[in-house]
């Protein structure tokens, strides 16, 4: 990685006096380790003749893609069935049945399978006018490939997700078919295997449903979108461009972690990749300026989560969340945008805090780029991302913004020669898209099983009634539940899936306390992607330990607490929905974000235990307290939460203003 034209990482470290660290992240082979905690990352490397096949099929998908974006006009159905039949020929190719088969070459079986869905999807597709005429009325071949074809899209995700998102699709399977057999108010009537495979195979409410819908639109756009980027050094930009901003700031390494995570995280649609990515270069850094590995693998993991939350891309989900809620994504991207800046200003606090309280600073000035020389030499690399933001305001639809990004993305590369990539890597960008969208096909497959078990038995209706009931009418407890709910529900699962499984679920519960529908899908959506930092799961946190070698669920307990805002803020969107721009004014806006402000530095000083010094436990107690106060924005609570907050902020600095740094420790 490079600090302009001539740092490198190692120049970088050795300048910050990192003594015997400077190889470590050597050590860490980084794609064995996105393999063995990212699924969607432990896909084969083929060599030979079967390589340069799946290479034509990915590049075929691709084109595709584009194809259907710029000139397609093909039914609905159709485009979604292909794409379908893109995913699962190509996940069964590329990704083992588990971790012990090789990844090396193609098993016997994995043939077989692949050459059953496509031959599955040609089913469909030559015979589709016949399939959408006898609606209704299928026949025995019609049963038996919407059986099979739901089995393999199950197993290819199972292959590409992981078992979670399966296991829950299985037992919406089984309790559509049971339903008669279960007490209570769950009980239903129960319906047969013919009605529930041809419903979830064949209808749009189910595995062609709504989800893969927006994969084949408007996801592979992005994706592909994101894997140009990839190309461009983009990534290498923003690092430099965080370096330059906050290297030299108290705890300055672990204040760049958080800007370019917050930066990269939005695109590449991934909080452990993102943690690996970025977490190589910020991770060492911060060990170097005596951050414990532990919260050095904390921040990173935390600030990578909060990516996903991050307009304008939102790690692919903001598109999920516009066509499920039904309005434009703009007015997704504005709603996420206040929150989004409030959690990661809640990171920041804690890291400052914490900074403070070690007495740790942050590199020297002259070892770090200078934000012109910078944005001479590659400002321009960020202006695809610019041809997005400015088209999706001028209110262009996401696939005309996405497809002039791309461009904008393959052009901006050449418009100066000390950044110009071969063209090698543009075709491995056309590659990489297709093999990225893998994954969340899959999983909106697979959620398409869910939703369509929803709307076959109304069970998210009595799922919601039932926790409403059980939380006993109360709404900040029925909150808790989803809460809980949410992050079990997201442990061990992708971005895409684990947003469609939680809206799928929980959206439901919160809507029926009269939340409006956006604000009950961010809030449910917030709380999964927290699942990646939130023990005992926690991915992310699990891969930032790796390489900080440190203790993993003593790293998950750490960025929990650093992520504490993202815990707080979703409750005062759902409880006052001004936070994201819903019948508000700008005013409401400006109080109730400098109000939310205030509660996270009060509950960020209690977390650390610091303010101008040491905090005791009273102190501590008592800031907790008034910050708390201000998660719901009523006038008393806002008087007493920053009274409370400003009075031991007076107090902390007449106690401890002529007392060195040193001494208040």
């Amino acid at each position: 990685m490079k600090f302009g034209k001539k740092k490198n990482d190692d120049d970088v470290i050795k300048n910050s006096q990192v003594n015997g660290l400077e190889n470590e992240e050597e050590e860490i082979d980084r794609d064995e380790l996105l393999a063995m905690l990212d699924k969607e990352s432990a896909y084969r490397k083929l060599e030979g003749v079967w390589k340069t096949i799946t290479t034509a099929m990915l590049l075929c998908f691709t084109l595709f893609q584009l194809y259907t974006a710029l000139l397609g006009t093909i039914p609905a159905q159709l485009l979604r069935m292909t794409h379908l039949g893109f995913v699962i020929t190509l996940a069964f190719l590329l990704y083992p049945a588990t971790k012990k088969r090789s990844r090396k070459k193609i098993d016997i079986l994995d043939y077989i399978l692949s050459a059953t869905f496509f031959c599955i999807v040609a089913y469909y597709i030559l015979n589709f006018e016949a399939i959408i005429g006898r609606s209704g009325a299928y026949n025995q071949m019609d049963l038996i490939v919407g059986v099979v074809g739901t089995i393999l899209v199950m197993e290819a995700c199972r292959r590409v997700v992981g078992w979670p998102i399966v296991i829950i699709a299985s037992i919406f399977i089984a309790y559509a078919y049971f339903g008669r057999n279960i007490p209570g108010f769950l009980n239903h009537r129960g319906y047969s295997v013919e009605r529930i495979a041809t419903h979830l195979f064949y209808t749009t409410e189910g595995i062609i449903g709504l989800p893969l819908g927006t994969c084949a639109t408007f996801i592979f756009l992005f994706i592909l979108f994101g894997a140009f980027l990839e190309k461009t050094g983009i990534g290498q930009f923003f690092i430099d461009i965080a370096n330059a901003i906050a290297g030299f700031a108290a705890g300055g390494p672990a204040k760049v972690a958080v800007l370019t995570s917050a930066l990269q995280g939005t695109i590449s649609g991934s909080s452990v990749s993102n943690t690996v990515s970025t977490g190589s270069f910020t991770i060492p850094l911060m060990k170097s300026l005596g951050y414990k590995p532990e919260f050095a693998a904390a921040v990173e993991a935390a600030a990578s989560t909060g990516g996903q939350i991050m307009p304008p891309i939102m790690g692919a989900a903001a598109f999920l969340i516009a066509e499920a809620v039904g309005v434009p994504y703009l007015d997704v991207a504005k709603a996420a945008i206040i929150p989004a800046i409030l959690y990661f200003t809640g990171i920041w606090m804690m890291i400052h805090l914490e900074a403070k309280k070690l007495g740790l600073v942050g590199i020297p000035r002259e070892q770090l780029p200078k934000v012109g020389p910078i944005f001479r030499e590659r400002g321009h690399l960020i202006l695809p991302i610019v041809v997005i933001i400015v088209l999706l305001g001028m209110d262009m639809s996401p696939i005309y913004a996405a497809t002039r990004g791309i461009l904008a993305a393959v052009i901006a590369p050449f418009l100066r020669k000390s950044t110009r990539v071969p063209l090698k890597d543009l075709f491995e960008a056309l590659i990489n898209g297709a093999r990225n969208i893998i994954s969340v096909a899959c999983a909106c497959g697979v959620a398409g099983i869910i939703v369509g078990i929803v709307t076959l038995t109304g069970v998210g209706l009595k799922l919601g009634g039932g926790l409403i009931a059980a939380a006993g009418g109360m709404v900040s407890l029925t909150l808790f539940f989803t809460m809980i709910t949410s992050l079990v529900l997201g442990m061990g699962v992708p971005t895409t899936a684990n947003y469609l499984i939680t809206s799928t679920i929980a959206a439901p519960i919160v809507m029926q306390l009269g939340v409006p529908a956006l604000a009950a899908h961010l809030f449910t959506f917030y709380f999964g992607i927290l699942a990646d930092i939130t023990p005992p799961v926690a991915l992310a946190a699990y891969a930032g330990s790796a390489i900080a070698k440190g203790n993993p669920f003593k790293t998950g307990v750490q960025a929990t607490k650093l992520a504490v805002a993202a815990f707080i803020i979703p409750y005062i969107f759902v409880m006052n929905p001004a936070l994201i721009l819903i019948d508000t004014t700008a005013v409401d806006v400006i109080r109730i974000t400098i109000t939310s402000l205030m509660g996270m530095f009060g509950i960020s000083a209690a977390m650390t235990g610091w303010l101008y010094g040491k905090a005791s436990w009273l102190e501590r107690l008592y800031l907790l307290g008034s910050g708390l106060l201000l998660i719901n924005p009523t006038l008393m609570t806002d008087i007493m939460g920053v009274g409370g907050i400003s009075a031991m902020i007076a107090f902390q600095y007449f106690k401890y203003k002529k007392i060195k740094p040193a001494q208040a420790a």
